[in-house]
């Protein structure tokens, strides 16, 4: 380096407009951190859901932009003194609700840091250091989950996405088995993918056959067993190399997987493509003592997961795995003379993002914490509340819909202990264990049934949790019934 190059940087980095600025980014993001602290110190202590003042307040955000600027810190203070009280509590070991994850520390810690890097790992030049890590937890996800060594994965922001690559990938490959050209032809007068998925697919699965060009409306559906899972019996046996199958690891209701091993062969045997969405339940795999309950499916195609939800990495974090990276290559690389690369391993090849954040960072984090026995661990505890949540409830009369296979729980409520669950009743149940406080869990409807469905997937909760919550819920219950008879 040159001497009045070296100059020059000196120059620059002690301009006193360049100090400030990165004195004020230090402060800012110390007292972000002080905040941070704060507010997880008090989230043990509050209501799982906000409370109708807090939200109310969420008013003042509704305001014209100002014109003159404003202190960063005083927009910070604003941000957590109105902004904070109005979350929800969803990392203390009680929020039940939507196969939502909490967030492991190591993973929290990271993101902050990787959050200060500010990287985009569109291609290993811009971040070598996320490049590696982003690389290293994808190999290493793969590796947990039992799946192919040559298969890639990539992160995505979460299972849709992960669906959409893969169905992508999925469509390109079998018509260009077909000798069609997606990117010379596009689709109109393509030869038509026959798609075929269980009655219980989930809707993400759909919208990302919508979104690929391929009408959810045509699917053919196979009927599911009382669990539903698909009937491998009813599976159709003439499947061809322009079939496009969606199976599922964790019914989103019951927890329960397709029966991988019975369908897949079949399937690959006559040249057509298999997709498994297993946005929680596809980490089964990772536990030596469930991963017989997604026996075959690393026979698959592709695979779409969340690191999001029960792995318990930060938002937003999905993954998807394609078993040839041609395929994924083919259906996701984009070309430009200002991006051209050499590398091995450029994201912005392998999923519809271009610019994207250091999502890996993360994962590996929490990962490389954990390790091979702490991921089992995670899978098996929360199983095991969920079973707790079974016992305790199933105990006191409530019906269970589904026994527990992984970490979800459908329950309804009687007009009485040991009756069959009264949707009016259900409802109002959950109404009142949401508006009580000591957790959240949401609303379905299962097989024409009104249910709250219990989703444990925080790696927080605890055998106290679980005492506490089923408490509460049984106290709701009781005053409803209570309710009922008085009227």
């Amino acid at each position: 380096m040159s001497d009045q190059l070296s100059s020059a940087l000196a120059q620059a980095r002690t301009h006193p407009a360049a100090l400030h600025r990165l004195r004020e980014r230090i402060s800012l993001t110390t007292d972000a951190a002080r905040r941070a602290g704060g507010y997880l110190a008090a989230a043990p202590h509050r209501a799982i859901a906000p409370s109708a003042g807090a939200v109310a307040a969420l008013e003042s955000f509704r305001r014209p932009l100002q014109d003159a600027p404003r202190a960063a810190r005083d927009v910070l203070r604003e941000l957590d003194e109105i902004g904070s009280p109005a979350t929800t509590a969803q990392s203390v070991g009680r929020y039940f609700g939507y196969v939502n994850g909490g967030v492991e520390p190591a993973a929290a810690a990271a993101s902050i840091l990787a959050g200060a890097w500010d990287q985009n790992v569109a291609m290993p030049t811009m971040s070598p250091a996320a490049a590696v890590l982003d690389e290293v937890a994808a190999g290493w996800i793969i590796d947990l989950l039992g799946l192919p060594h040559e298969a890639v994965a990539t992160f995505t922001t979460g299972a849709t996405l992960a669906n959409f690559t893969a169905i992508v990938a999925a469509r390109d490959a079998l018509l260009a088995r077909a000798g069609w050209d997606v990117d010379a032809l596009g689709l109109q007068g393509a030869p038509p993918i026959r798609v075929i998925a269980g009655d219980e697919v989930h809707v993400s699965a759909l919208k990302s056959l919508r979104m690929a060009g391929l009408a959810p409306g045509l699917v053919e559906r196979v009927p599911v067993d009382a669990s539903g899972a698909i009937d491998a019996d009813a599976f159709p046996t003439d499947t061809d190399e322009l079939t496009l199958v969606l199976l599922q690891a964790g019914n989103v209701t019951s927890g329960a997987s397709d029966p991988f091993a019975r369908i897949i062969p079949g399937v690959r045997e006559r040249g057509g493509w298999v997709h498994v969405d297993g946005a929680f339940g596809l980490w089964a795999a990772a536990s030596p003592t469930r991963k017989h309950l997604v026996e075959g499916v690393e026979l698959a195609d592709s695979w779409a997961t969340d690191a999001h939800k029960w792995l318990n990495a930060p938002y937003d974090s999905g993954v998807v795995i394609v078993r040839a990276h041609e395929d994924l290559y083919r259906a996701m690389s984009m070309q430009a003379a200002y991006v051209a690369t050499t590398d091995d391993r450029p994201l912005m090849h392998l999923s519809p993002h271009m610019s994207q954040r250091a999502r890996g960072v993360e994962t590996w984090a929490l990962l490389a914490a954990r390790g091979r026995d702490g991921i089992a661990a995670l899978i098996d505890d929360t199983c095991d509340r969920a079973t707790q949540f079974a016992e305790l409830l199933g105990t006191a009369g409530v019906e269970i819909l589904a026994q527990p296979v992984l970490n979800q729980v459908p329950v309804a409520f009687g007009a009485a202990p040991g009756q069959s669950g009264d949707d009016e009743i259900t409802d109002a149940v959950i109404a009142a264990v949401q508006a009580e406080g000591t957790l959240w869990a949401g609303a379905s409807t299962w097989r024409g049934k009104r249910i709250l469905r219990l989703s444990v997937s925080d790696a927080a909760t605890t055998v106290d949790d679980v005492d506490a919550a089923s408490l509460a819920i049984l106290e709701c219950w009781e005053a409803v019934r209570d309710a009922h008879h008085k009227r």
